[in-house]
């Protein structure tokens, strides 16, 4: 760092710089966290640590064996016992066997890699838990859809719980919910994550997906739409009620069948619409007249009927 830090000011102007870049590169270099964690990594670099052992986990397990028919006989040991069981205890020893095994090392790059091998194993280490509070009634603010028989987050409507925390995504897979595992019926997923109050433990499969910024899009209702009585929308409780006239903030439109979209005037989280093509194509199916002139067939009458 002081060899760059010397050779800044003698640089040519061949190499294009700016001068403002210079200083505040030069500015960076000189700021006294910078040069401790370059000293931090020098340290860290002169001495390798080095675990005890990588079997901790087995070993508190064998201990677990000993101890757990003397809970009735001492209050301590009943103390240890449910220490030792926590899920956290047991998560942070077998992440420490882990790292102390060194599982964490790149193979060694070859050009016979098989490299979908690789993919396969990589969602059973890319496995995560996440922690969440809610109300109970209180909705999160996604979808759910089947994917080769797992249950896959479809959308996340823009304000939301989940949408604010930004800890899913679309795409993520539902494993277990506070320790069970799920099924693979959306609807009693939803059910389930409504009713649940308190702290609420996931555990996923990441899908790693990119987000998109969306563009602001503003659209004006010519109909009244109330989601309870539209038997095609994918969630009731999700959908969003307008009335002729409103202003709507368009959030999100990936799924070409639902949008996303927000009350301008009243603010407020988003829910799901029906888009600018569904309700053209559901607006432009009328049924066609039959005149029941044989028990059979029919024929198309030229007579008009209102109905």
């Amino acid at each position: 760092m002081q060899q760059v830090l010397e050779n800044l000011t003698e640089l040519p102007s061949s190499t294009g710089a700016e001068e403002i870049d210079l200083i505040f590169l030069k500015g960076i270099m000189e700021n006294p966290i910078v040069k401790s964690l370059a000293k931090a990594h020098e340290r860290l670099e002169d001495s390798k640590l080095e675990a005890v052992s990588d079997n901790n986990l087995e070993l508190v397990n064998e201990i677990l064996e000993d101890i757990t028919p003397l809970i009735s006989v001492d209050e301590n040991v009943a103390e240890l016992v449910g220490i030792l069981k926590e899920p956290h205890f047991q998560s942070l020893l077998e992440a420490h066997d882990i790292v102390a095994s060194k599982c964490y090392d790149s193979p060694p790059s070859s050009p016979e890699m098989n490299i979908p091998s690789l993919n396969n194993q990589l969602p059973v280490d890319a496995i995560r838990i996440l922690g969440i509070h809610k109300k109970a009634g209180e909705p999160l603010g996604v979808t759910f859809r089947v994917e080769n028989n797992d249950l896959v987050i479809a959308r996340i409507l823009h304000g939301g719980m989940i949408d604010r925390q930004g800890l899913l995504h679309v795409g993520d897979i539902i494993k277990e919910v506070n320790g069970h595992e799920v099924g693979n019926n959306p609807k009693e997923l939803q059910e389930l994550l409504k009713n649940i109050s308190g702290s609420v433990t996931l555990k996923i499969l990441p899908s790693y997906r990119d987000t998109i910024t969306p563009q602001q899009v503003f659209v004006k209702c010519h109909f009244d739409y109330n989601p309870f009585n539209d038997n095609l929308i994918p969630c009731k409780e999700a959908g969003l009620k307008f009335s002729k006239g409103e202003i709507l903030q368009i959030v999100n439109r990936e799924d070409p069948n639902w949008w996303q979209a927000s009350h301008v005037k009243e603010g407020g989280s988003a829910g799901l619409i029906p888009s600018q093509f569904l309700e053209e194509k559901r607006k432009a199916f009328v049924r066609r007249d039959w005149d029941n002139s044989g028990p059979f067939c029919g024929t198309i009458s030229n007579k008009k009927k209102k109905k």
